[in-house]
């Protein structure tokens, strides 16, 4: 077997390998509140390109139930659902889930990078909360990341600390 036979295949399959195996994870806080009143938050997660187009929806956390009624609440979360939410059928696989109690969640968003293009993007978090408020936070950032980066949004009432964590 000639040399070229052999480091053939393994050049092919490195070709076909994805350049990058990027990390992208969002760490979001939800606040606690001493309200006489408390429903958990929607919350939606999504990526959007320059134009304000979005791009990909990383998670949505809204109340599911068998009537679809937690449906309906869904569009108050007045950006993503212009951007994205009405044009969806929820449930969506592997974005949608139930709404979380207070504290602090990490998301994975790292299998939606090979899905990026080169450019620049916008990560969005809304929060909205019946018999409460509505909260957006959002980081810019450019794609592919060359380094190692971590970018952070402080939200006031309805978020907490928002955290995007970049590993090329």
């Amino acid at each position: 077997m000639t040399l070229a036979k052999r480091f053939f295949p393994l050049a092919l399959a490195g070709a076909c390998a994805p350049l990058v195996a990027a990390e992208l994870t969002v760490d979001v806080e939800i606040p606690e509140m001493d309200v006489a009143e408390y429903h958990r938050p929607y919350v939606a997660i999504w990526i959007q390109d320059k134009n304000s187009k979005a791009v990909t929806n990383g998670a949505v956390w809204y109340q599911i139930d068998d009537n679809g009624e937690g449906e309906k609440w869904l569009k108050d979360m007045r950006l993503w659902w212009r951007r994205s939410g009405r044009s969806l059928e929820m449930p969506i696989d592997g974005v949608t889930g139930p709404t979380r109690k207070p504290g602090a969640y990490q998301v994975d968003l790292s299998h939606l990078a090979d899905d990026l293009e080169a450019g620049e993007y916008q990560l969005y978090v809304e929060a909205s909360r019946e018999v409460g408020g509505r909260e957006l936070l959002n980081v810019d950032f450019a794609w592919p990341v060359k380094k190692a980066q971590t970018l952070t949004a402080q939200g006031e009432t309805e978020l907490g600390k928002l955290t995007v964590t970049f590993n090329p």
